[in-house]
């Protein structure tokens, strides 16, 4: 049973002053509408809350049986009878219609205005006649596009719009006939269409399909697979002879169905299209896809009369895209882009609506109480008139829409009621008469006819009612002659922010007794507002700002009634008090914190909520009373969670001595006691108790310790306005164990409980240094860093920070703030990526005596890095530029780069420059295997020519020349070893080492 709310969604009403009894009317527009009667079309002005007034009248080609109005082009379309023929007419430039009698322009789709006509169509209304192989019964204008889709008996036509430029400053309306769509064994009743969307209905039957482009361009006609339908449908009475309904002793009929998707393409349906434009686009770029069909069966057993059996109310209700900011959504309101679409048609007791974009379902069943006679779908309500009864039931569009716009719908971020949640009625409205309704902008015309006398109902057979269905299929039945009784209303419908409001202080009778009545009204309530700000561009100035606070309002609300809640829903409570932009203070002002009896009691939902609110990085500080509250409300309800809230930055103001007597209560067997010992301690440092700090720091081991730290990081780093905020525990451990501290944060940091940019921010605004210096235990953590497993992709970062620390200390003679705390051995011993520095690295150091023992730490570590296995040494070329080659330092430096780059030749060119000592040593550890050659020919020739220039160092490359003559003297062969020697040498120096090298194979 769909519940009953005796809410007020209509308001004010009046009389439109039509002189003759509609027949046909639809709305024009925001500020328009449409009365057919006889031959005569009168269209009335209707602005706001003022009175409907006679705009313009036209005559028509004969009596009005079907009209449309398009708002894309601004144009009105009439399906119009004369003498038994039908003609299909579309009435554009409406609104320059002076007097009834003024001249129009009267022209056939596709005619170009030519000649003396071209000055005046700006100025007068233009009916464009669009002539038809069959007579058309339906119509239909896409509100997106504004192209025409006109249903025929076996086939639906679609018209183009498009426009003919008459001069530079004006342009004309016309249309093109396209594509026709052949479908046969469904006689259209009524059609829909929108953007490539066709749905077709006739008495017992729903297609909907959707226009695609095909990729693969193929024939121009293109036939659907399922054009017949199989052999096992023939006996369900698909096939495509006509079914005989009435024999002798039965009666036949179809068994209801319902295909979404694919499978809707076994409906036995056969569709085609057949191209017509003269460009071809839409037929050949264009198939079929089926999305959902349903058959609709009379039941035998009510005896109803035929209209009691009939489907009515076809419609497609688009929903649009909209930005997130309001001067998105104005943007956005010109250039239309479909979010999703909904498909909605009605038997006379029960309706559906069905969600037909990206996935075809079935969202809402609508029971009426009584039998209905039409309705009509709006973003808001569906409105549903029966012979008495304007009703109007609440729809899920919107929770659809804001799942297919938001991504983060349905998170803890924020949230929407769901689209199962049931319909309900908000009023059932009493109109004596009820005969037609239609619905533009927030307006609800309705037409009225009291009837002249109640007439018993008749009951006729089942087997009459179905023999005469076929009698009467897709017959338009004549109205009777003008009767005096009827009116038509013009119903204005309240705005959705006081309709929000009635709805909030109707949840009130509901909010202590039945909370979940509470909720779905509130969420009813959400809903309509949700609607109302997706239809942007049908708002009042300043009406959006309202429904932004009605948003937010609703959302508290609704935050409030999930807070109470002990079920697995209480969890909603988080996003939509999010999404309510409340602070954490005042969501803890409203709940109800009195209780009569027994203990406090306190729900799951507040709990999640504050819970998770603790846990984020919220730049609010609750007062001390409202902590100590939260304090004792997770000390009854969730003991586990207090050392995590009492870490929380917005618990600052809680009273240490409070928190203490509430921790020492806990039980901490049945969880982690190292996270309470470090809470108790943190608690103890901000009292200044020294000695319970020490007995809890001292009660587990150091690794121990940092698991304690990574269950709770912001023991140790708090974050406040988007900055890194070291705690007074971490400035405590700096001063009296900064080893613990670094491996707490190289825990936290591993566990993805902070990022590498947030750790070094860390302990820069821990050390004060908040510059361009980098602090000693910042170096200390990235050591550490390299000492655990790196990944690849943070390796080389890693090692290039450490490396251009090194080199700007080492180049600006510059010591660490505070003693390292690992040694270069000590690295080279736990690490990897340091390397054994290479011995001959040692023999050039020892030229220069280096007394400061932080400068010689720094050099070696940076030795060690170069000698490592890790190091992209390409990378470190741009550090070097401070290390000058004149000092040892710096000369150790380049020549490891440089060898490590296999620059061997510069290599031993700068060691004879500056230091000629190490070039016997470098060449014995580096001049092996394929750079064995550079003995004699690189190292033998450029010791050769410093000895003839002498100098100096005169006795340092000779030395150097006969450790190298004998290197060189066992590598090569005598003949080789005599043409490596220099033409100009003397013979004594040399011979020594030519009967060496003559003899070593006597001598082996």
């Amino acid at each position: 049973m769909v519940q009953l709310y005796n809410l007020h969604p209509f308001g004010s009403q009046q009389v439109v002053p039509c002189k003759l009894e509609p027949e046909r009317f639809c709305g024009g527009g925001t500020d328009a509408l449409f009365v057919a009667a006889g031959c005569k079309v009168e269209a009335f002005a209707v602005a706001g809350q003022e009175l409907c007034q006679p705009r313009c009248a036209f005559s028509t080609l004969g009596r009005v049986l079907r009209l449309a109005y398009s708002e894309a082009g601004d144009y009105l379309v009439a399906i119009e009878e004369k003498n038994k023929a039908r003609f299909l007419r579309a009435y554009v430039n409406w609104r320059s219609k002076g007097a009834e009698n003024s001249r129009v322009c009267i022209r056939m789709v596709g005619h170009h205005v030519q000649g003396p006509f071209q000055e005046t169509p700006r100025d007068q209304m233009s009916i464009i006649e669009m002539p038809l192989s069959e007579a058309p019964s339906c119509v239909s204008c896409c509100p997106v596009k504004g192209d025409l889709l006109v249903g025929c008996t076996n086939k639906l036509v679609l018209f183009r719009l498009k426009y003919q430029v008459v001069n530079e400053e004006f342009s004309s309306l016309d249309f093109e006939r396209s594509l026709i769509i052949h479908i046969h064994n469904i006689a259209p009743v009524e059609i829909s269409f929108c953007v490539g969307y066709v749905a077709v209905m006739s008495d017992l039957e729903v297609l909907i399909l959707k226009l695609e482009s095909d990729p693969s361009h193929g024939e121009s006609v293109h036939r659907h697979p399922h054009k017949t339908s199989s052999p096992g449908k023939q006996g369900e009475g698909s096939g495509n002879e006509p079914l005989q309904l009435e024999s002798d002793d039965f009666v036949f009929c179809q068994k209801p169905t319902e295909l979404l998707g694919e499978k809707s393409a076994q409906s036995g349906l056969s569709v085609m299209l057949e191209p017509t434009g003269l460009d071809g686009e839409t037929g050949k770029s264009s198939r079929v896809q089926h999305l959902l069909y349903r058959r609709f069966a009379p039941e035998i057993s009510s005896y109803a009369l035929s209209d009691d059996i009939k489907l009515h109310s076809l419609q497609l209700l688009p929903v649009y895209q909209t930005g997130s900011l309001p001067s998105e959504r104005r943007t956005r309101s010109r250039d239309k882009e479909l979010l999703s679409l909904f498909c909605f048609f009605s038997l006379p007791h029960v309706g559906y609506l069905y969600l037909v974009v990206r996935s075809v379902e079935l969202m809402s069943v609508y029971q009426y109480p009584e039998r209905s006679q039409q309705a009509v779908l709006t973003p808001h309500f569906l409105h549903v008139i029966t012979s008495n009864n304007l009703q109007c039931f609440t729809v899920r569009c919107s929770a659809v829409a804001a799942r297919e716009e938001d991504p983060y719908v349905d998170s803890t971020l924020k949230a929407c009621p769901p689209v199962s949640m049931d319909i309900c009625a908000l009023r059932m409205q009493l109109f004596i008469g009820l005969k037609a309704i239609c619905h533009f902008k927030n307006h609800i015309v309705l037409l009225t006819k009291a009837d002249p006398e109640n007439l018993p109902d008749r009951r006729e057979s089942p087997k009459r009612l179905l023999s005469r269905q076929g009698a009467v299929a897709n017959k338009l039945r004549a109205p009777p002659a003008a009767e005096a009784g009827w009116s038509l209303y013009i119903v204005n419908t309240i705005s959705p922010a006081q309709l929000y409001r009635e709805m909030v202080d109707y949840s009130t009778a509901y909010k202590t007794t039945k909370t979940q009545s509470c909720i779905h009204l509130l969420s009813e309530a959400h809903l309509l507002v949700r609607a109302a700000l997706l239809d942007a561009a049908q708002l009042e100035p300043g009406e959006e700002a309202e429904l932004l606070e009605a948003f937010k309002d609703s959302c508290g609300h609704l935050g409030d009634c999930y807070s109470r809640l002990d079920t697995q829903e209480s969890h909603l409570a988080l996003p939509y008090y999010k999404m309510s932009g409340l602070s954490m203070a005042e969501v803890l002002a409203r709940a109800d914190w009195t209780t009569k009896h027994g203990p406090q009691r306190y729900e799951r939902g507040l709990i999640f909520y504050i819970s998770h609110s603790l846990c984020e990085n919220l730049d609010e500080e609750l007062s001390e009373e409202l902590a100590v509250k939260v304090v004792q409300m997770f000390h009854a309800a969730e003991p586990k969670q207090l050392p995590h809230v009492l870490c929380s930055p917005a618990m600052k103001s809680v009273s240490p001595r409070t928190a203490m007597s509430y921790l020492r209560t806990l039980d901490t067997s049945g969880f982690s006691s190292v996270l309470v010992t470090l809470t108790k301690a943190a608690m103890a440092l901000k009292l200044g108790d020294c000695d319970t700090y020490r007995k809890e720091m001292e009660g587990h081991s150091e690794m121990k310790l940092v698991c304690g730290f990574i269950l709770e990081p912001r023991l140790l780093v708090q974050q406040k306005k988007g900055q890194i905020v070291p705690t007074e525990l971490a400035v405590h451990l700096k001063e009296t164990q900064p080893g613990l501290l670094i491996g707490a944060i190289l825990g936290l940091q591993k566990n993805n409980r902070i990022g590498i940019e947030e750790a070094d921010s860390f302990f820069k605004v821990l050390c004060g240094q908040d510059g361009g210096v980098t602090p000693q235990l910042l170096v200390d953590f990235w050591e550490a860093q390299l000492a655990t497993h790196v990944p690849e992709v943070l390796l080389q970062g890693l090692l290039s920070k450490l490396t251009s620390q090194y080199i700007w200390r080492l180049s600006t003679r510059q010591p660490p703030d505070t003693a390292p705390l690992r040694t270069s051995k000590d690295l080279i011993n736990a690490c990897s990526h340091y390397g054994l520095i290479y011995p001959w690295v040692n023999v050039l150091l020892s030229s220069d005596s280096l007394a400061d023992k932080n400068y010689t730490e720094d050099l070696s570590k940076l030795q060690s890095l170069l000698c490592g296995p890790s190091f992209d040494i390409a990378s470190a070329a741009p550090f070097l530029e401070p290390l000058s080659e004149d000092t040892a330092a710096g000369l150790s430096v380049q020549v490891l780069c440089r060898t490590r780059l296999k620059e061997y030749g510069q290599c031993i060119d700068m060691l004879l420059d500056r230091c000629p000592q190490a070039v016997i040593p470098y060449a014995s550890h580096e001049l092996k295997d394929e750079n064995r050659t550079l003995w004699w020919k690189k190292l033998l020739p450029e010791l050769c020519q410093r000895i003839k220039c002498g100098g100096e160092k005169y006795q340092l490359y000779l030395s150097s020349l006969k450790e190298t003559l004998s290197v060189v003297a066992v590598d090569l062969e005598l003949r080789e070893f005599l043409n490596v020697l220099p033409e100009d040498g003397t013979v004594a120096f040399f011979l020594p080492y030519l009967l060496y090298c003559s003899q070593k194979k006597s001598l082996t």
